[in-house]
């Protein structure tokens, strides 16, 4: 209603750069975590810190409230993106996605997620394009609420949790020795991430994945 009222009156300025569904065709990052200065560079947002770096690399301004996220509207190379951080905290991420999805009419095809990942060592990268949560309880919310597994997710590794302390082990900060690494995989992940846009998803598994993560070659 807003948004019509302002477009007869001819002060459309006034919102600011926007997205609009079916305008042409756009995929929708969006980097797992948790809102808050309290949880600000710990283990669990490390899908934000990717999002920050994509934001920064091509001059994405994430910082619109809408579908209980903060979002950002841009372009990475020729594709329409939208950035995203959910801040409806980790479990209930897909609550935010779901509705970015619906509101923008977005297929699961056109999602990417971005995460931690307590299985792989801290600064190593893995991307999938199905399979399940593993345990992560904000991509499980997202696959819930999309009703697929089919997602593609740059997962990012954050090292393994001492037994009985996962929550306590990704809500923390990384030591001084793994900053520097820690930083290094999100500028890779953002790598990754550009790759899928400007090729495949694909092409970006068989550039970024482990070796041993690749199909054989054929013959």
């Amino acid at each position: 209603m807003l948004n019509a009222i302002l477009k007869r009156l001819g002060l459309t300025r006034l919102l600011g750069p926007r997205a609009e569904p079916g305008d042409e065709p756009l995929k929708l990052i969006v980097g797992l975590g948790n809102p808050g200065a309290e949880y600000a560079r710990t283990r669990h947002n490390a899908g934000y810190e990717v999002v920050n770096v994509l934001a920064r690399r091509h001059n994405i301004a994430v910082n619109r409230r809408q579908f209980r996220a903060i979002i950002g509207d841009g372009r990475i190379g020729d594709q329409r993106v939208i950035l995203m951080r959910p801040l409806t905290y980790m479990n209930l991420s897909g609550e935010a996605v779901a509705a970015a999805a619906r509101f923008y009419r977005l297929s699961p095809s056109d999602l990417i997620l971005v995460l931690d990942d307590v299985a792989l060592s801290p600064g190593r990268i893995r991307l999938r394009y199905t399979g399940s949560a593993g345990g992560h309880n904000g991509l499980q919310n997202v696959i819930d609420r999309i009703g697929t597994k089919e997602i593609a997710r740059v997962r990012i590794g954050v090292g393994p949790a001492r037994p009985g302390d996962l929550i306590g082990h990704v809500l923390s900060r990384f030591p001084p020795d793994e900053q520097e690494q820690m930083q290094a995989a999100y500028e890779l992940a953002a790598d990754a991430v550009e790759c899928a846009i400007a090729e495949s998803f694909e092409t970006a598994m068989n550039r970024f994945n482990p070796s041993q993560d690749r199909p054989p070659s054929p013959g």
